[in-house]
């Protein structure tokens, strides 16, 4: 892996590819490992650049808490070490909230932004105690957390006809350490919204959502797809939370093309 500075903190990162550059970013709480079939077929077609963010995977803790800001500044310092200068960001799931943030603190070095099972309004007060009770279930016993966790990410059909597939991300997960963990949820926690943003965004964006997904409501973000100048959707039957395991030739086709269009538009 190759590495980046923030603050004086390593940031870990994989590289493939050439071109146009394609980020694509790891949601709560895994590392860039999810994207190993993704970017083997990407960088046939971008330089494809997969970050773990703060405290994930092989780079480094930088506090108790690890804001989506804070997040989005270290995906920058991964593309100034490249000398990227604009990027098509793809963010699953806590990845999309970085990317938000990225795109509202680094608009000029953004052409896209897929939000892949993510959205923009900030925790709702029930969702911030849903946060807290989770710190505290992590730091009591983290790996019973996980237990109760990761059944929810998939079509309820998918775990019975591709274990093995489910069994590579739960050890993703699990890999994990419980600061880490702990420091992504109080960041997730204390977000802003990026709603107004969304109103105002001058790049593309392309929101994948599943049907089946229990944790991103279909419905929640379908109403905020309206609001972008520049808007596309890929929603997905029987998929859940993870559509790169449960879809992954159909997302990655719409992802390349997405890609293809901001770089020829920007």
């Amino acid at each position: 892996m190759k590495k980046a500075l923030l603050d004086h903190k390593e940031i870990a990162y994989e590289l493939s590819g050439q071109g146009n550059c394609l980020v694509l970013v790891h949601g709560f709480p895994m590392d860039h490992r999810v994207w190993d079939d993704f970017s083997k077929s990407l960088s046939t077609h971008f330089k494809v650049i997969c970050p773990d963010l703060p405290g994930f995977g092989a780079s480094a803790m930088m506090g108790e808490s690890h804001s989506m800001n804070l997040m989005a500044r270290a995906v920058k310092a991964v593309l100034d070490e490249e000398k990227v200068e604009r990027c098509v960001f793809v963010g699953h799931s806590m990845g999309g909230y970085v990317g938000l943030a990225f795109a509202k603190q680094f608009p000029d070095r953004l052409a896209g932004l897929t939000l892949f099972h993510s959205q923009a309004a900030a925790d709702d007060e029930q969702a911030q105690i849903r946060r807290n009770e989770a710190i505290v279930q992590v730091i009591t016993d983290k790996n019973n957390y996980l237990d109760q966790f990761l059944p929810g990410l998939f079509d309820p059909a998918f775990p019975a006809t591709h274990q093995p597939t489910v069994a590579a991300f739960d050890n993703i997960v699990r890999d994990q350490s419980e600061k880490a963990i702990v420091a992504a949820l109080s960041g997730m926690r204390d977000r802003e919204s990026h709603i107004s943003l969304m109103t105002k965004i001058n790049q593309p964006v392309l929101f994948i959502l599943g049907k089946s997904d229990a944790r991103m409501p279909a419905v929640k973000i379908m109403a905020q797809a309206g609001l972008p100048q520049h808007a596309e959707m890929l929603m997905l039957e029987h998929v859940g939370h993870m559509g790169f395991a449960e879809a992954p030739l159909v997302t990655k086709l719409g992802i390349r093309y997405f890609a293809e269009k901001c770089f020829i538009l920007q």
